[in-house]
């Protein structure tokens, strides 16, 4: 189905609600050299409503990250895996990638994140990467798991060509065969369920192809699911504010000069569209 702005609809919070009510995020990202993307992904997950997030980052670039957040609570990450596991745990949903690396001690941490934590997980870039060749790690888990890769991301976990020849074929196949709620992002952005649904996005634009925006979609998926909103929901939603922000964007600044940055700025607007 083509989601709308009819297609969803964020329910009224509680009056008496507090902080706890509204989701513990894990993020597992960054790394030398790429200490934007777990901000974009972090302070995403702030915009779209979460009630708590963590940003676990290499040590060598915590104190780069932690100076860029206020809102997010960063901490070096243990390089043991196991211990990264226990500091991650007890959380809502986890998001595991951004800006990562492709170091074999990532990949470890990857796989022993995804085999231990027992919430929603948005596997995400670099989280992709390590998972590549390593597909039966999904269908292993029992909690949901969301992968966003783009069509060469996507290319690389199932071996097929580019360009992808059909995309809502390709998209639906992989995630009931990997148990995964699937987003194929590109225009027209798809999110596959892996009961065979599939929603496709009707926002965004070509100002949003920098580097950065995709960072901030995967902190607005691990937002909602630690909200408590169904995989396949805070998939396809997050999309759809996504490309409505970087629509706002367009709209006042161009699409050759609107940043991530813009995007995060603009998600307010975006959101309170869907807002009951």
């Amino acid at each position: 189905m083509e989601v709308n702005q009819d297609t969803f609809r964020l329910p009224r919070r509680q009056r008496e609600a507090h902080k706890g009510d509204f989701g513990r995020v894990q993020i597992f990202a960054g790394s030398v050299g790429y200490t934007g993307a777990p901000v974009f992904a972090a302070k995403a997950a702030v915009r779209s409503g979460a009630g708590l997030v963590f940003l676990n980052v290499p040590k060598q670039v915590w104190s780069v990250v932690a100076a860029k957040c206020d809102e997010v609570m960063a901490r070096p990450a243990p390089a043991c895996p196991a211990k990264l596991c226990r500091q991650m745990g007890g959380c809502d949903a986890a998001l595991i990638g951004p800006g990562l690396g492709r170091s074999r001690r990532a990949e470890r941490a990857v796989h022993r994140l995804l085999r231990e934590l027992d919430v929603p997980v948005v596997l995400d870039a670099d989280g992709l990467n390590a998972i590549a060749g390593h597909l039966d790690l999904l269908k292993k888990r029992t909690a949901p798991t969301v992968l966003t890769p783009h069509e060469g991301e996507f290319a690389r976990l199932c071996g097929c060509g580019l360009p992808v020849a059909d995309r809502e074929g390709a998209a639906r196949k992989f995630a009931g065969e990997h148990n995964c709620v699937l987003v194929l992002k590109g225009h027209r952005t798809l999110t596959a369920a892996p009961d065979g649904r599939i929603w496709v996005n009707t926002t965004g634009n070509p100002g949003m192809a920098k580097g950065g925006s995709g960072d901030v979609l995967a902190g607005m998926i691990a937002a909602l699911l630690g909200q408590g909103f169904a995989p396949e929901e805070s998939a396809a939603m997050a999309v759809w504010i996504h490309g409505r922000a970087g629509d706002l964007c367009a709209a006042e600044l161009g699409e050759y000069s609107m940043t991530p940055s813009d995007l995060l700025a603009a998600l307010p607007r975006a959101i309170r569209e869907l807002e009951e």
